[in-house]
């Protein structure tokens, strides 16, 4: 930290904090909620875990500039896809469920995109 304030990675920030909303999400999910809703809260929790994870060694494994795109692409994918899980969970409308794919797309992206990076080295 600088006397002006934070210099880090904002993108790498974000990541981490979308895994501890995963924790939060999947301990709810476990101890809080029941039925559907836990199901959704589980499902959610568990991918976007993996994919804050994911983006986190996309942005030190692949090299950070290189990392960058499949990372925010792992991250937008996984608040789409468990956003809008989570939502449901707490009452939200159901047709949000035809939104969930569109997530799990960008994760894909994001995926495949890393691979073609690793490939191009």
């Amino acid at each position: 930290m600088t006397r002006r304030g934070m210099t880090g990675d904002p993108l790498a920030a974000l990541l981490a904090l979308s895994g501890a909303v995963a924790v939060i999400a999947g301990a709810y999910g476990a101890h809080g909620a029941s039925g559907k809703a836990a199901e959704w809260l589980t499902t959610g929790a568990h991918y976007q875990m993996i994919h804050a994870v994911a983006g986190l060694v996309a942005l030190g494994v692949s090299g950070r500039s290189e990392g960058r795109g499949p990372a925010a692409l792992m991250l937008l994918g996984a608040l789409i896809f468990a956003g809008t899980l989570y939502a449901m969970a707490f009452g939200g409308p159901r047709w949000l469920g035809a939104v969930t794919p569109l997530g799990g797309l960008a994760m894909i992206l994001g995926w495949t995109w890393l691979a073609i990076g690793y490939l191009r080295r």
